[in-house]
C-alpha cells in the first residue's frame, strides 16, 4: 500500500485538535515532502525520523514521498508529530499494517536512535483521544500522565522497534496500567502562626468561603503577605474535574510530565512582571499567570507597583473566567477562573496613618501612588481590608483559636451549601442567581439601597456586596440574609482610593 493515514492530536492552548498524518509514497527520484503548515521543529522531522526508522533496522522507503499534515490552515510545532509520521512512512511501505494504525493516536519525538522521547500537553489530547474513543500510543514518561484520563486505553513505548512489533503482532504490548500519581498532601502553611490580625483573619475566611477576591492595604511588616499565603490551605481540595483542568495546564506550560496529583495554584508574580507575563502571550501563545492560577490563587504583592496597563488586563479575566489571545491566524482560549488575593501600603513610604508619625509623604505624593490603581479594578475586589500594626510581642501564642484546619472545615461546609443551592461559588452568581439566592426582605432592600446610595457604590459593586453578604450568611448556616451581614458586607466596600 503506498498510502497510509496516521491519527495525532495538536496543540493550541489547553485544546489538542486532531490532525491527520497522511503519507503517500510515489514512483520518482527519492525525496521527502512535507506539507501543511509545519514550523521549523515539523520540518526537522524529516531528518529525525530518517535516521529513527533506519536506525530501528527498518528499510527507508527510496522513493518519492509526501507527507500531508492536515487539516492544512492549522500551525504544527514541536516534535509531537515525529511518531506518527515514522509510523506513516511504515505502513505506506507495507513494513507495519496499516490497518492496525485505524484506531490509534500517536504522540511522541523520535531521538536518532528510534527512541521515543516525552512530549508536552498529552493529557489535553489524552482527553481528546478519550472523546474520539480511540487508543492513545505515548512516550513511557507520558503514560502516567495519560492515564489521567480514566476510561482511555494507552499504549506506552520506549523505542519505534518495540511499536512497530506491537503493530506487526509479534510483541503484543498490554494496555498501560496507571500507577496513580503520588496524591501530596503538602502541608499549608497554619493560620495560627499570624499573631492577632482578628478582622484580617475573618475576612479571610470570607474570601476562601465565597471565592472573592480580596485586597489588604496596610503598613510594612503588619502580616500581608503572611495572611495571602494561608488562603491556599483553607480552601477545598480540588474535585477531579478540577484537578484535570489544572494538569492540562501545567501539561501544557511545564517542559516535564506530572509528576503528583494537583494541589490548589499559588502564584506570586514579582512586580515588575510585563503584561504577556501575566496574561500569557508570544507568537505561539502560552499560559500566563493567570492561566497557572486557574482553580487557585493569584497573589500581587506590592499592587501599585505593577504597571497600570498591566493591571488593566486583569479587569476581563475578573468577570469571564477566561482569556483569549487574539493573534493575526488564531485566537486561543485559556481558562482563568482564578481567586484574586493583592496586598499594597497606604502610600509610597508604608506609613501613612501609623502612630510613630514616620509618614513624611505629601498629598501630591500619596493620590499619584493610589492613582496607579483604577476605579474599575478596584470595583471587582469584594473585600477592602485595612491591615493595622499590632503590638511588638515576640513568641505569643495565638489567642483567637483560628487555625487552618478549623477555618478549612467552616469554609468546607460554607462551598457545600452553595454548591447544593446553586452549583458554584457565591462569587460567580449570575444576575438570575443573584435575584433568586440573595433575595432581601423589603425593608432591608431599601436600607441597602440607602447605604449603596450614601456610599457612592456602584451596580457592580451593589451586586458583590449581596455576594458577600450571602456568604456570610452561609459561614453562619443560615438561609436568609440579614442586616447584619449586609453591614459587615458593607464595611469590606472601603476602599484605598479614599
Amino acid at each position: 500500500m503506498s498510502l497510509a493515514i496516521v491519527h495525532s492530536r495538536a496543540q493550541v492552548g489547553v485544546e489538542a485538535p486532531a490532525v491527520t498524518v497522511e503519507a503517500h509514497l510515489a514512483n520518482g527520484l527519492p525525496s521527502l515532502a512535507l506539507v501543511g503548515l509545519p514550523e521549523t521543529a515539523v520540518k526537522e522531522s524529516k531528518d529525525r525520523v530518517r535516521s529513527a526508522i533506519l536506525n530501528s533496522a527498518f528499510d527507508f522507503p527510496p522513493r518519492r514521498i509526501t507527507l500531508n499534515l492536515a487539516p492544512a490552515d492549522l500551525p504544527k510545532d514541536g516534535g509531537r508529530f515525529d511518531l506518527a509520521i515514522a509510523l506513516g512512512i511504515l505502513a505506506a511501505s507495507g513494513q507495519v499494517p496499516a490497518t492496525a494504525l485505524e484506531q490509534l493516536e500517536c504522540l511522541g519525538e523520535l531521538a536518532l536512535s528510534g527512541a521515543v522521547r516525552p512530549v508536552r500537553g498529552v493529557l489535553p489530547a489524552a482527553l481528546a483521544a478519550r472523546a474520539a474513543g480511540r487508543t492513545l500510543v505515548v512516550p513511557k514518561a507520558n503514560a502516567e500522565e495519560a492515564s489521567l484520563a480514566s476510561g482511555l486505553a494507552v499504549i506506552a513505548v520506549e523505542h519505534l522497534l518495540e511499536l512497530a512489533a506491537h503493530l506487526n503482532g509479534q510483541t503484543p504490548i498490554a494496555p498501560y496500567q496507571a500507577q496513580g500519581l503520588l496524591r501530596r498532601s503538602l502541608p499549608y502553611p497554619d493560620l495560627a502562626e499570624v499573631q492577632g490580625q482578628v478582622a484580617a483573619k475573618r475576612a479571610l475566611l470570607v474570601a476562601a468561603a465565597g471565592s472573592h477576591n480580596l485586597l489588604l492595604t496596610g503598613p510594612p511588616g503588619t502580616g500581608k503577605t503572611l495572611l495571602a499565603s494561608r488562603l491556599p490551605g483553607l480552601l477545598p481540595p480540588l474535585d477531579e474535574q478540577e484537578a484535570l483542568e489544572v494538569a492540562a495546564i501545567h501539561s501544557v506550560a511545564s517542559h516535564t510530565p506530572l509528576d503528583a496529583w494537583p494541589q490548589r495554584p499559588f502564584r506570586n508574580p514579582h512586580h515588575s512582571a510585563s503584561g504577556p507575563a501575566l496574561v500569557g502571550g508570544g507568537s505561539r501563545p502560552q499560559p500566563g499567570e493567570i492561566t497557572l492560577a486557574h482553580q487557585g490563587v493569584l497573589f500581587l504583592d506590592e499592587l501599585p507597583e505593577f504597571d497600570r496597563k498591566v493591571l488593566e488586563v486583569l479587569r476581563e479575566p475578573l468577570e469571564s473566567g477566561q482569556i483569549i489571545i487574539a493573534r493575526a491566524r488564531d485566537k486561543v482560549r485559556f481558562p482563568a477562573r482564578f481567586q484574586l488575593v493583592a496586598a499594597m501600603n497606604p502610600c509610597p513610604c508604608g506609613f501613612l496613618g501609623d502612630p510613630s508619625g514616620r509618614c513624611r509623604c505629601g498629598a501630591e505624593q500619596i493620590q499619584r501612588y493610589r492613582g496607579k490603581l483604577s476605579g474599575p479594578l478596584l470595583d471587582r475586589i469584594d473585600l477592602h481590608v485595612t491591615v493595622a500594626r499590632e503590638a511588638t510581642a515576640l513568641h505569643v501564642p495565638p489567642s483567637d483559636g483560628a487555625d487552618t484546619a478549623s477555618g478549612a472545615a467552616l469554609v468546607a461546609d460554607a462551598r457545600q451549601r452553595q454548591i447544593r443551592r446553586q452549583g458554584v461559588a457565591n462569587a460567580f452568581l449570575d444576575l438570575p442567581g443573584l435575584r433568586q439566592h440573595c433575595a432581601l426582605h423589603a425593608a432591608d432592600q431599601g436600607w441597602l439601597e440607602s447605604a449603596c446610595e450614601r456610599l457612592g457604590l456602584s451596580l457592580r459593586a451593589a451586586h458583590r456586596v449581596l455576594k458577600v453578604a450571602r456568604t456570610l450568611a452561609d459561614l453562619e448556616q443560615v438561609e436568609q440574609i440579614a442586616r447584619s451581614h449586609l453591614a459587615e458586607a458593607l464595611q469590606y466596600r472601603g476602599s484605598p482610593q479614599s
